[in-house]
């Protein structure tokens, strides 16, 4: 997999719409890059869109262990590590998109999207969508949010849970 441009609107510190497309310079010409900024900047967040968009899922939230469940917007709850805590306060919309060149050599989008009801900052939080569309055929690819993720985990070839290397047995060169 190949990324090729990440966006991402109101989700958490980044307000309004972002694109990082790596198809423009400087990044296309750039062999590493590096994220920076300040504390609370969206360096983090940057990440997360791209976990949500490819997985549905990012640490930042499946790292709770715990069932606590803050205040929202009137008298609705949220738990914690809901991904949905994601959208930034104070907005009615919020998505993560990612576009990428797949393990089968076509471009794909998947979107993640989340919204408040009608679309309101007052409104209660609303179950999040994806939507993955294969860019050459123009086309979106057909099934549950499930059967999606799992169609992805195929294009991308990645899987979200983290590998553990503590099995590998490496050679040990004696001096």
């Amino acid at each position: 997999m190949k990324i090729i441009a990440i966006r991402l609107k109101n989700l958490t510190s980044i307000e309004g719409s972002v694109e990082i497309d790596f198809t423009m310079e400087p990044l296309s010409s750039a062999g590493i890059f590096a994220i920076s900024g300040p504390t609370g900047a969206g360096k983090s967040t940057i990440l997360d869109a791209l976990c949500l968009a490819l997985y549905d899922k990012t640490p930042r939230f499946a790292a709770s262990g715990e069932s606590l469940f803050l205040s929202d917007v009137g008298e609705n709850q949220v738990n914690q590590s809901d991904v949905k805590n994601i959208l930034r306060r104070g907005t009615g919309e919020g998505f993560a998109e990612v576009d990428f060149l797949g393990a089968t050599g076509r471009r794909y989008r998947s979107r993640w999207s989340v919204r408040r009801a009608r679309s309101k900052a007052t409104g209660s939080l609303q179950p999040q969508t994806l939507q993955v569309t294969d860019l050459d055929k123009e086309e979106d690819l057909q099934g549950t949010k499930t059967e999606l993720l799992a169609q992805l985990v195929s294009l991308v070839g990645l899987t979200y849970e983290p590998v553990s290397y503590t099995h590998l047995t490496l050679p040990t060169i004696r001096l």
